[in-house]
């Protein structure tokens, strides 16, 4: 009889709960530890909602494991019966004659992905709560969804569990040192625990567990603001989920009460976290400025003063590129991380990855160029 493979998943957040879930679905034995438990609002996976896209603003590279995670949304929805994702479409709006829009246009037609490109005119007369300055573009997006984050996290963590893993609330992680012979040590204030492979999973406090890790992440404070619309109709339409790229570089969800709208920013408006244990939570009158430009610009019909903020953290890498796959020189460690404030949608396809990796050593999916050390393939 084959004995199961036992690997530590550290952090249940984003992406370590559906880890977690691909493991034990797969007969590892799972033991997953988390400072907090799954669904806490001090990482990247708070705020009600998150966008999923088929379409990519970036490297085509993505749109298989796109595809791979939309697959794998349906099933983890399948398996646990909670609505976790709707389909309300998604705008993707931008300059024309931009190199992010061009490629996105390139390659959705390339891929013969779901999409609908509209002109100004179409777009005003569908979306009128959206204005579309001279010269950009906007595509619709019919794949596009909304997602509950925190139900999500709890959802595959719960299910883990289900399926035989053992999860430690509450249990900061100290330490993850390689043990001589094999394995590794997961050193705990409770104590230490031995495993076949960790896989590391721990969002912004990724530089404090592993401060040698070969390409720095970034880690920001950000801020989501939930704005009502001075129209009764703005949701008119289905109220898709919405992004636009340079030069405005923003992103907003309808609540899922349908009475507000959550905006988001891009990472160069927002300070860096030196310390994610002492993440600043205040947001100051003054950080709003760019939000009340962007409605009175873009939306005018939404109220520009907040009826309530945010504010949580995520990583980045210099190249927007996460860190999946072995740690450089350490075939027992797994580390996934850096994904740059677009990983969420991605997050069951890379807990299907990353079962891939720990228990088998290789993927067949195309991550190569998302490792660690930057070059070569996984």
């Amino acid at each position: 009889m084959r004995i199961p493979k036992r690997v530590a998943v550290i952090g249940a957040g984003s992406m370590g709960s559906q880890v977690m879930w691909r493991l034990a679905a797969r007969g590892a034995e799972v033991i997953g530890y988390d400072r907090y438990a799954p669904g806490h609002d001090r990482g990247a996976a708070g705020g009600e909602t998150r966008i999923f896209r088929a379409v990519h603003l970036g490297d085509p590279g993505y749109i298989p494991l796109l595809r791979l995670a939309d697959r794998m949304w349906d099933r983890l929805q399948g398996e646990t019966g909670f609505p976790l994702r709707r389909r309300s479409g998604c705008l993707v709006m931008g300059e024309s004659a931009s190199p992010s829009m061009r490629l996105l246009l390139s390659a959705s037609s390339t891929h013969r992905l779901d999409h609908e490109v509209l002109d100004r005119e179409e777009l005003a007369r569908r979306y009128p709560q959206h204005r579309l300055p001279d010269g950009h573009t906007a595509v619709l997006d019919r794949r596009g969804a909304i997602i509950r984050p925190e139900a999500s996290v709890q959802a595959a963590a719960t299910r883990a569990e289900q399926l035989g893993a053992r999860l430690h609330r509450y249990t900061p992680v100290r330490e993850i040192a390689p043990a001589a012979g094999g394995g590794v040590h997961i050193v705990t204030d409770q104590g230490t625990d031995h495993v076949d492979t960790a896989v590391v999973t721990v969002g912004p406090w990724i530089n404090t567990l592993l401060p040698d890790l070969p390409r720095a992440v970034d880690v920001r404070r950000l801020i989501s603001s939930w704005h009502l619309p001075a129209r009764h109709d703005w949701f008119a339409g289905g109220a898709p989920a919405f992004v636009r790229s340079t030069p405005h570089d923003c992103y907003g969800l309808p609540s899922p009460d349908g009475i507000s709208v959550k905006l988001g920013l891009s990472l160069a408006r927002y300070l860096p976290v030196p310390d994610p244990e002492l993440l600043d939570r205040t947001v100051r009158p003054e950080e709003l400025a760019t939000f009340r430009e962007l409605i009175a610009e873009l939306m005018p019909d939404l109220n520009p003063d907040p009826i309530r903020l945010s504010v949580y953290m995520e990583g980045y890498t210099a190249s927007g590129n996460p860190l999946v796959g072995h740690l450089p020189g350490e075939d027992d460690i797994i580390v996934m991380a850096g994904f740059s404030g677009s990983g969420f949608k991605l997050s069951p396809a890379m807990g299907e990855i990353a079962a891939d990796l720990a228990l088998d050593g290789t993927t067949d999916h195309p991550v190569g160029f998302l490792t660690p050390a930057g070059a070569g393939a996984v």
